[in-house]
């Protein structure tokens, strides 16, 4: 039963994906694609934790806590560049 849940939410965060790339291609202005790319992390995170739980192992766990930072500091550095103009004070 557990791999039909995980199949289902494979194919949810999937198709999440799609939408995410296609709204960073497609969109209006620059905070519309920061907002989307930081979208498009968590939902990489999401995939992870369900490979994660689907191959029994921690080290994907790990990795996603890895990606979650870099994905924090990324959003935080582009909205900071979008207001000022520089990244570093």
């Amino acid at each position: 039963m557990i791999e039909y849940a995980l199949l289902f939410a494979f194919s949810c965060y999937g198709l999440a994906l799609l939408m995410n790339i296609y709204r960073i291609i497609q969109s209006p202005g620059p905070g519309d694609r920061i907002l989307a790319l930081d979208t498009l992390v968590i939902n990489a995170i999401a995939l992870l934790a369900l490979f994660g739980i689907l191959e029994g192992t921690t080290v994907y766990f790990e990795a996603s806590m890895i990606i979650a930072m870099t994905g924090f500091i990324s959003t935080v550095s582009f909205t900071r560049f979008m207001l000022r103009g520089d990244i570093i004070e």
